[in-house]
């Protein structure tokens, strides 16, 4: 697990995660949610400091992805509560980062600003 090489050209990053070359935005989202990977997480995790994902982590990443896929963005915070019964506090204890440079940097979905 972890980054074994970063470059960076126009804004984006390229780091080798778990032998796959990856490509970040300059905010660290991931530019193909298609690259996702779960020890890509673990990994993104790891550098903010969460250390290891509780199954708490995992059904907030699971369902931002499932939800993502299926739709084409980003659940709103009512369907994420609807579905995880997680309200905005609890999500901000779960990932320091909040649900945008946390939950969804973890889950691989693209930056929202691109959205």
């Amino acid at each position: 697990m972890g980054s074994d090489r970063s470059t960076q050209a126009h804004g984006h990053t390229t780091r080798v995660i778990d032998g796959r070359e990856i490509l970040f935005d300059e905010e660290g989202f991931l530019l193909d949610p298609e690259t996702w990977s779960e020890t890509l997480a673990e990994t993104l995790a790891a550098e903010v400091g969460l250390g290891r994902l509780t199954e708490r982590h995992w059904a907030l990443i699971r369902f931002l992805r499932i939800f993502y896929l299926a739709n084409g963005r980003a659940p709103l915070n009512r369907d994420i509560r609807k579905e995880t019964g997680l309200n905005l506090l609890d999500l901000e204890r779960l990932f320091p980062g909040g649900i945008r440079n946390g939950a969804r940097r973890l889950a691989g979905l693209p930056n929202p600003r691109s959205c």
